[in-house]
C-alpha cells in the first residue's frame, strides 16, 4: 500500500507540473530552447566510426595487440591500383610506367608490382634441408653412373634394372606451401589476369586504414595522381580503378552514412505521414513532433559530450528514438482530446492526462530505459553505448513531453484551438472492441495455439557468424578486391605476430607450422612467413653440396640424355649455381612486407588464413583465431597474433556469450521497475505477458522464416522487451480504473497502442530500405517483433483478460482490486 500511495503522489506531482507549464508556457519554452541550443552545440562535430577495433574495450588483449601492431608495423592492407581493358603487353607497360611514379607519392611507403618468383626459383634448393639436398645429390650421382655405364660399349648389364630415378617430386612435396613458394606465386611475373584483362599494383600507405581521414587522404592522392596520367597509350578501352582495404573502408563508411541519413529522414517523414492520418490535424502533428525533435537534439548533445562519435548501432538511434518518442505523444494527446470532448477545460485536461496517461508513459519510458541499460552491461562497446544513449534518449523524451507539450497546449488553447476527437463508437478499434467480448474464446484459442506453435520452433534458431552477410559486399571496390585476391593467390591482410628477436621469429613459425601439420586438412592456416625464416640456415654447407652437384652435371653431355632426364637435370644445374644470400638480398617486394614504420626489418611474422577459410567468415575466423593464439615461447612468455579478423572473432564470441545474459537482465529489470511503479507483482506480470509471448514467438517465427541471429540484430530482443511492454501497461491501467468500460477503453487505448507500435516500428522500417545488410537484418527482425506484438496485444491479450474476468465472475472470485475490464 505504501508503494501505491507513493505512485499516486508521483502521479499528482506530474499532473501539477504539467498544469504549471500550461499556465506559464513561456517559461517552459525558454528552457526548451536553451537546452536545444546546447544540444546542437555539443552535437555539431559528431562523426561516425565504422572501425571494428572501436567496438571492443581498450582493455581487450586483441585491441591492445592491434594497437601495438599499428604503431610498429603500420596499418594492414593496401591501396590497390587496377589496370583493366588492355592486352597483356600493354598492361605490363602500364605497371612499368606507373610503379616508380606511384612510389614517389608522399603517403606511399612502397609499391609491389611484380612477383619475386625469379629469385625464389633460383634459390629453391637453399630452402631444402641439408639431408634432403644430399639425397638429391645421391640420386644425381646414381643416374650419372648409370648413364656412363650405358654409354660404355664394353659394359654388359646382366639384369633389366631400370635407370635410377632423378624425380625429386617427393622431396619437393615436403616443401610445398611454405612461405618462399607461396610468396613467389605462380604464373606470370606480373600480377596479371589475362582472362579478366587486368593487372594489379599494390601501394602500401604510411598510415592506417582505421583512420578514416587518413584513408580518404591517401586514396584521394592516388586517384588524383591517376587522373593526371595519359592512359590512352595503353589502348582505347583501357581504364583504371582503385580498391584495397583503404578504399573499401571509405566506401563502407559512405554507404553507412548514406543509409543512416536516409533512414533518419525517411523515419521522420513516415512519422509525420502517420500522425497526419492518426490525428487528421496539422497542429496535432506539430504538437507531437516538437517535443520529439527537441528530445533528439538534447540526446545527441549528450552523445557529442560523452562520446564524440557514433558507431554503426548508435548512428541510427535517431530514427528509433523518434518513433518511440512519438508513441508518448500519441497517448498523451489522444487522452487530452478525449477529456476535452467530455467538457474539461484545457488546463484540467492537461493535468488529468499527465496524471494518469503521463504516469503510464513515464513507467514505459523508465522500463524502456532500464531495458536499454541492460545492454550497457555488455563489454561490446557498440551494445554498451547503444544502451546508454537509448536509455538517456527515452528519459529525455518523456521529460521533453512533460516540459514542452503542456506549454504548447496552453499556447494553442489561448488561440481557441481544440483537438479533433474520434467519435465515440466509431472507427475500427471500436468495432473490434464490440466484437471481442462476443468472440474472445475463439480468438484466445487461435492466438494461443499460434503462439505455442511458434514457441515450439524456437529450438531451431541459429546464430550466423558470417560477417559477409552484414557488410555491403556488392560495392564495386569489394567485388574488385576479391578479384585481386584471386590474382595474388592469398589474402592482402594476413594476421601479424610481433616478436622481439630472430629466434622468436623462427620459434613462432615452427609452432604455427606444427599446429598446421597436426590439424591436417582441418587447419585454417594457409602459410606462415617471417623474414628470418626466409633466409635458410646452413647455407655454406648447402652451397658445398650444390657445387658438387654442379660439377658433376657440367661433365654430362645433355644431348646424350633422355628428354625427361635432360629437363630435370638442366633445372638442377641452373639452381645449383645460386649463391648464398642474406636478408638484404631478398627481393625488395618481399622485404617491404616485413618492415616496421621506421624502416627496420624483422620482428614480424605474417600468418595467412587458408583451408577455405575467409577472414570475413566469422565461424572460420573463430577457428583461425584459436589456431594462431596462445603461442608459448621457450622463455615462458607468450606472443599473440593481431589483426581485424581476430577483433571480429572476439566480437562474435562475446555477443554469443553475452546475449542470453543481457536478455535475462532486460526482462528482470523491466519486471522490477514495473513492480515498483505499479505497486503489485501480479499486475506487473500481467502487463508483461504480451511482451514475453511476443519475444518467445518471434524466435520461433525466425526459425520458420529461416532467419538467423547475428552480432548486430541480436540486440533487438532486449529492445523489444523495453519498447513493447508499455502497451500492456496502458491497457491494464485503463481497464483497472473505476467504472472503466471495456469497449470505450479498448477503442481509445487500442487506437493509441496501434499508433504507438506503428511509430515505434517506423524507425526500424526505414532500416529495411538501407543498402547495408547489417542494418537490414536489424530492421527485419524488429518489425517482425512489432507486428507479432501488435496481434498479441490487440487480440490475444484482451481475450485473455476477458477469459480471466469471466472465470472470476463465474466462480464468484473476490479481489483486492477491480479485475481488468470490470
Amino acid at each position: 500500500m505504501g508503494e501505491k500511495r507513493w505512485s499516486e503522489r508521483f502521479e499528482g506531482a506530474m499532473g501539477q507540473l504539467a498544469a504549471r507549464s500550461h499556465r506559464r508556457p513561456m517559461h517552459a519554452v525558454v528552457v526548451a530552447v536553451v537546452l536545444t541550443l546546447l544540444g546542437a552545440y555539443f552535437a555539431r562535430n559528431l562523426t561516425l566510426s565504422a572501425d571494428f577495433v572501436g567496438l571492443l574495450p581498450k582493455s581487450f588483449p586483441s585491441v591492445q595487440d592491434i594497437e601495438k601492431m599499428r604503431k610498429r608495423f603500420g596499418g594492414q592492407g593496401n591501396v590497390v591500383v587496377v589496370g583493366m581493358g588492355a592486352e597483356p603487353e600493354a598492361l605490363k607497360r602500364f605497371v612499368d610506367d606507373l610503379s616508380p611514379k606511384l612510389a614517389q607519392l608522399s603517403e606511399i611507403r612502397y609499391v609491389n608490382s611484380q612477383r619475386p618468383s625469379e629469385f625464389f626459383n633460383e634459390h629453391a634448393l637453399y630452402y631444402v634441408d641439408l639431408e634432403d639436398l644430399k639425397t638429391i645429390q645421391g640420386r644425381i650421382d646414381a643416374r650419372i653412373a648409370w648413364e656412363k655405364e650405358q654409354a660404355n660399349p664394353l659394359f654388359v648389364r646382366l639384369d633389366e634394372e631400370p635407370a635410377p630415378s632423378v624425380d625429386f617430386s617427393d622431396i619437393e612435396q615436403k616443401y610445398t606451401g611454405r612461405a618462399n613458394q607461396r610468396l613467389s606465386g605462380q604464373g606470370d611475373l606480373y600480377y596479371l589476369d589475362t582472362t579478366e584483362r587486368m593487372v594489379v599494383l599494390m601501394a602500401k600507405p604510411k598510415g592506417s586504414a582505421a583512420d578514416l581521414n587518413y584513408s580518404k587522404k591517401v586514396v584521394t592522392q592516388v586517384e588524383e595522381f591517376l587522373a593526371t596520367q595519359d592512359l590512352s597509350k595503353y589502348g582505347p578501352g583501357f581504364k583504371t580503378a582503385v580498391t584495397g582495404t583503404f578504399k573499401k573502408k571509405i566506401d563502407q563508411q559512405r554507404v553507412i552514412v548514406s543509409d543512416l541519413a536516409r533512414a533518419s529522414t525517411l523515419a521522420m517523414v513516415l512519422l509525420v505521414v502517420y500522425l497526419v492520418f492518426h490525428f487528421r490535424s496539422a497542429l496535432s502533428v506539430v504538437l507531437t513532433m516538437v517535443p520529439v525533435m527537441a528530445g533528439l537534439g538534447w540526446t545527441y548533445g549528450f552523445v557529442g559530450l560523452a562520446y564524440g562519435q557514433v558507431n554503426l548501432l548508435t548512428g541510427f538511434l535517431a530514427a528509433v528514438l523518434g518513433g518511440l518518442g512519438v508513441e508518448h505523444g500519441i497517448h498523451l494527446l489522444g487522452r487530452y482530446g478525449t477529456l476535452r470532448s467530455e467538457g474539461m477545460t484545457s488546463e484540467a485536461a492537461v493535468q488529468e492526462s499527465f496524471r494518469h496517461t503521463g504516469f503510464s508513459a513515464l513507467i514505459a519510458a523508465l522500463v524502456a530505459a532500464l531495458t536499454f541499460l541492460s545492454l550497457a552491461m555488455s563489454e561490446f562497446r557498440a551494445f554498451r553505448e547503444f544502451g546508454i544513449i537509448a536509455a538517456v534518449g527515452m528519459l529525455v523524451s518523456i521529460f521533453a513531453y512533460v516540459l514542452i507539450l503542456p506549454a504548447l497546449l496552453g499556447m494553442a488553447s489561448r488561440f481557441g484551438w481544440a483537438p479533433r476527437t474520434q467519435e465515440e463508437g466509431a472507427g475500427p478499434m471500436a468495432l473490434l472492441g464490440r466484437w471481442l467480448p462476443r468472440s474472445y474464446r475463439g480468438v484466445a484459442v487461435v492466438i494461443g495455439v499460434g503462439v505455442v506453435v511458434l514457441i515450439s520452433q524456437a529450438y531451431r534458431i541459429s546464430f550466423n557468424y558470417d560477417s559477409r552477410t552484414l557488410e555491403d559486399y556488392k560495392q564495386a571496390s569489394a567485388v574488385l578486391d576479391q578479384k585481386v585476391n584471386n590474382i595474388l593467390g592469398y589474402s592482402q591482410t594476413p594476421v601479424v605476430v610481433l616478436t622481439d628477436s630472430q629466434d622468436m621469429e623462427r620459434e613462432v613459425v615452427r609452432q604455427l607450422e606444427a599446429r598446421k601439420a597436426a590439424r591436417g586438412k582441418e587447419s585454417t592456416i594457409d602459410f606462415v612467413g617471417a623474414l628470418e625464416d626466409l633466409v635458410p640456415r646452413q647455407q655454406p654447407e648447402k652451397q658445398a653440396v650444390l657445387e658438387a652437384i654442379r660439377t658433376r652435371l657440367e661433365k654430362l653431355d645433355p644431348e646424350r640424355l633422355p628428354e625427361d632426364t635432360r629437363v630435370a637435370l638442366a633445372r638442377a644445374l641452373n639452381m645449383s649455381k645460386a649463391k648464398p644470400f642474406t636478408q638484404a638480398e631478398l627481393p625488395a617486394s618481399v622485404r617491404h612486407q616485413f618492415e616496421s614504420l621506421d624502416g627496420s626489418t624483422g620482428g614480424v611474422v605474417l600468418v595467412y588464413a587458408g583451408g577455405g577459410v575467409s577472414l570475413s567468415d566469422g565461424e572460420g575466423t573463430r577457428r583461425f583465431s584459436k589456431e594462431v593464439r596462445g603461442l608459448q615461447m621457450p622463455d615462458g612468455s607468450q606472443v599473440s597474433a593481431a589483426g581485424e579478423a581476430l577483433i571480429l572473432a572476439d566480437i562474435l564470441d562475446m555477443v554469443s556469450r553475452e546475449g542470453p545474459r543481457i536478455l535475462a537482465a532486460a526482462v528482470l529489470s523491466v519486471l522490477a521497475a514495473m513492480w515498483l511503479t505499479l505497486g503489485k507483482l501480479r499486475t506487473a506480470l500481467i502487463c508483461m505477458v504480451p511482451t514475453l509471448l511476443s519475444v518467445a514467438g518471434l524466435v520461433g517465427l525466425m526459425a520458420l522464416l529461416d532467419l538467423q541471429f547475428n552480432y548486430l540484430n541480436i540486440m533487438v530482443l532486449p529492445v523489444l522487451v523495453g519498447t513493447t511492454v508499455d502497451a500492456g501497461v496502458h491497457l491494464v491501467q485503463r481497464l483497472g480504473e473505476p467504472g472503466a468500460d471495456f469497449i470505450s477503453v479498448y477503442a481509445e487505448t487500442g487506437r493509441a497502442i496501434t499508433g504507438g507500435l506503428l511509430t515505434s516500428a517506423i524507425g526500424f522500417v526505414a532500416l529495411v530500405l538501407a543498402k547495408h545488410p547489417g542494418l537490414n537484418s536489424i530492421g527485419d527482425l524488429a518489425n517482425l517483433g512489432f507486428g507479432l506484438n501488435l496481434v498479441i496485444v490487440l487480440l490475444g491479450f484482451p481475450s485473455l483478460l476477458l477469459l480471466v474476468e469471466r472465470w472470476r465472475r463465474k466462480h464468484g472470485a473476490t479481489a483486492e482490486e477491480p479485475a481488468p475490464g470490470a
